[in-house]
């Protein structure tokens, strides 16, 4: 996303950003604007830790939806980015929305988070539920995690007490059992030259990258005892477009009370790639009968495509 960056969309995210931020409960009347792609970017420098309606610690949730919504980024993406479509569609939908920043290394620059150590970010993220638990006076939260955000919650999940404190998991392009970047990775270990490029990676400031390789410890010991605990309901959905998670059926999770969607097999004319699935209209459709109603057979309506990045 950062290499499409121009200054006539920061120009114009900037503008649509700036009265996002008030501070409203959920049921009032407020209809928060609806980001796209160029409020995603000028959030991504502007706004990296707020969002058109989230963390609007006042909020209560209602009988009608009463799990509040934890948005969680991606690698190099920030809060402010990846919630620029998800936090306004749910707080106008009448949830309580929250989400936050981790992952934070002296490379991240204030801007460019989820470098760091996986374990170390889902302990970031075990205290902000307990935070928007003790606030809400909820018992449980539903996760929406786009790429390193919908795999970094099942260690929350399955090795930081997390199960008792989360309904719903769901995935967008999850990075659960690892990429091959389109073979690279399987390239640099029979050169025997993976391990220098991950050293390189941890002295960058960034070692997510070499905990999300295909084969690495980290995605071994995760997942050694299965990919679901007992009382989570999973959700994945992933895209034939995705060159980032390769190859794609490693976002999937299998097991337990897992459901695994290929958008285009709902939509197939959507283009949508790995980071476009936060600002797809079809996607969208999905979460909010995902984490509502969960209409059997629900086919969302094929408009407003994300993009193809």
């Amino acid at each position: 996303m950062r290499r499409r960056l121009t200054a006539a969309a920061l120009a114009a995210c900037a503008a649509a950003t700036a009265p996002a931020l008030a501070a409203t409960p959920a049921g009032a009347e407020t209809a928060y604007p609806v980001g796209d792609l160029a409020t995603s970017i000028g959030n991504f420098l502007f706004s990296p830790d707020a969002v058109a309606g989230a963390n609007v610690w006042s909020c209560r949730p209602s009988a009608a939806h009463p799990h509040p919504v934890v948005i969680v980024h991606g690698t190099t993406s920030n809060l402010g980015s990846a919630g620029a479509m998800i936090a306004p569609t749910l707080a106008n939908a009448g949830y309580c929305v929250y989400g936050f920043d981790y992952g934070e290394t002296p490379s991240s620059l204030g801007h460019v988070y989820g470098l760091g150590e996986i374990a170390a970010s889902a302990r970031t993220m075990s205290a902000f539920v307990d935070r928007v638990l003790t606030a809400t006076g909820a018992a449980k939260v539903d996760v929406i995690g786009a790429s390193q955000g919908g795999m970094m919650p099942n260690y929350y999940i399955k090795r930081l007490g997390g199960a008792g404190k989360v309904r719903t998991m769901i995935g967008l392009s999850p990075t659960n059992h690892g990429t091959t970047m389109g073979g690279l990775v399987d390239l640099g270990r029979t050169l025997h030259v993976l391990g220098l490029v991950n050293d390189a990676y941890r002295f960058a400031g960034a070692p997510a990258y070499p905990e999300q390789e295909e084969g690495s410890d980290f995605q071994r010991a995760l997942f050694a005892d299965g990919d679901t605990v007992p009382g989570v309901r999973y959700l994945t959905i992933a895209t034939s477009h995705d060159t980032t998670v390769t190859p794609l059926a490693n976002s999937f999770l299998h097991g337990g009370d897992s459901t695994n969607i290929l958008l285009q097999d709902l939509c197939p004319d959507d283009p949508v790639s790995h980071s476009g699935m936060t600002l797809d209209g079809p996607v969208m459709q999905i979460v909010l009968n995902a984490v509502g109603p969960r209409a059997p057979g629900f086919r969302p309506r094929c408009t407003g495509y994300g993009p193809n990045i």
